[in-house]
């Protein structure tokens, strides 16, 4: 896998990007290094060096919220329908063919090779984007934070203490799924928010952008620390080495793929050998990268006006990134891990008859609506903290529901809590799917009618 052309037109060498100050320290940043521009991610500009190329344009488009979410729909549309066809069987063998070296702990199906290997990537961005928000975005302001920051944890809580009390009764084993209602998918729900809200305010993105980021921060601890079964501390110590070589370039403003991709799959691989899931190699490496340009580590666009304008590298990975994570590495894992053999309409009411799916479909619909608004409005109360003027409650119940859909970080934990192929990881999907299902159906058309009104008191 090669790495794009730069926007700026600068080699990928191994040499920092940009002159490296005298004393070997990195320069301080300048007031230009400062601007808002920082704060989140801006496209290159059209007149880039690279921006007609073929590559280019299909990078752009991948990166498109609604793209990734279409890609993701139809990945798992395409796996339902093969899982539950003729050619079921065939499907079933292709993602249980495994490969890799024994020795390594890396003799893996290729659906582990999707949820392991290829949503490390996945995760890889999300933590670009945790960076970027708690460094140089909404998430720095504590005052602008607590009310997305409180409506993220209100929808994990409250959808995680509806399953536990559906399943009370259902047993131990049926408990341990009670984190799979708590995520949110990004790319769906913002493909959503893409679809049906283009005349609602640009600050309901930005809620659900900052919402869904902490959500994934929430998601990402859990996994670590109850999805996590024995960890081998001397591979998990070894991880510490490429970890701290990744941050030291990155820190020089190295942005050479044949360095950091092998650091990063060395990182990778130890961590998965550790015990630990390999998706939380993707976020420390995430984390590590700088979201402050400087002199030494930054992207240098030329702007339309002729300006030149420092952008720091969480924004030039996520640039090059983010269209391998929402046009293949989420697909991918979306397309080996949704289907599952419904059985028609009653084996469909059959598997929504068992309470793990049941308790998945409430958590999510309800759980997360009205977990998200509750907190929202008890956050509110508060002195100093207000809604965006933009915003009304009724977008904030619309956003609500639409965060839940909770798809692939749902199914990953679902796969953890079961085990990948098991009866009931079966059961587990279509929870998922239905669930999802509704929440965007709800939330659509609650946005779709703000939307519109908004459209009509405008005109």
């Amino acid at each position: 896998m090669t790495e794009p052309t730069p926007a700026d037109g600068t080699p990928t060498d191994g040499a920092p990007a940009s002159p490296t100050p005298t004393d070997g320290a990195p320069a301080d940043p300048t007031p230009a290094d400062r601007t808002p521009a920082d704060a989140a991610p801006v496209p290159a500009p059209a007149h880039a060096p690279h921006a007609d190329g073929r590559a280019a344009r299909l990078s752009r488009f991948l990166s498109r919220d609604t793209t990734g979410g279409l890609l993701l729909l139809a990945a798992t549309v395409l796996a339902l329908v093969l899982a539950n066809s003729p050619a079921g069987s065939f499907y079933a063998q292709v993602r249980d063919v495994s490969f890799g070296p024994e020795a390594l702990h890396l003799h893996l199906s290729v659906g582990a090779w999707a949820a392991d290997g290829l949503l490390a990537i996945f995760f890889f961005v999300v933590g670009l984007e945790l960076k970027q928000e708690f460094v140089a975005g909404s998430l720095r302001d504590p005052r602008v934070a607590v009310l997305p920051v409180a409506a993220a944890v209100g929808g994990v809580a409250l959808p995680a203490l509806i399953f536990t009390l559906v399943n009370l009764g259902a047993g131990p084993d049926a408990l341990q799924g009670w984190a799979i209602p708590a995520a949110t998918d990004i790319a769906f729900a913002v493909a959503v928010i893409a679809v049906v809200g283009k005349r609602l305010p640009p600050a309901l993105r930005t809620f659900l952008l900052t919402l869904a980021v902490v959500d994934d921060l929430i998601a990402i601890t859990i996994i670590a620390v109850f999805y996590t079964a024995g960890i081998a501390f001397v591979p998990l110590l070894l991880a510490l080495l490429p970890l701290a070589a990744f941050a030291v370039l990155v820190r020089r403003g190295v942005r050479s793929w044949w360095l950091l991709i092998p650091l990063g799959v060395v990182a990778w691989a130890l961590v998965h050998a550790s015990g630990v899931h390999a998706t939380i190699a993707g976020v420390a490496l995430g984390l590590l990268v700088p979201a402050v340009a400087t002199a030494r580590a930054g992207v240098t666009h030329v702007g339309a006006d002729g300006h030149e304008v420092r952008h720091p590298l969480t924004h030039h990975f996520a640039e090059r990134w983010s269209p391998v994570s929402s046009g293949v590495a989420v697909p991918v894992f979306a397309f080996f891990s949704a289907g599952v053999t419904v059985g028609g309409f009653s084996g469909l009411v059959e598997s929504l008859g068992d309470s793990v799916a049941f308790g998945i479909v409430v958590a999510l619909v309800l759980g997360k609506s009205i977990g998200i608004t509750g907190a929202s409005l008890l956050v509110t109360r508060l002195p100093g903290i207000r809604l965006d003027p933009t915003l009304r409650w009724g977008d904030v119940v619309g956003l609500s529901f639409v965060a839940g859909i909770g798809f692939t970080v749902s199914l990953l934990v679902g796969e953890l809590a079961y085990g990948a192929g098991s009866e009931q990881d079966d059961v587990v999907k279509v929870g998922v799917l239905v669930g999802s299902l509704v929440s965007a159906l709800i939330g659509g058309t609650i946005l779709a009618v703000r939307g519109r009104r908004r459209g009509g008191a405008e005109a």
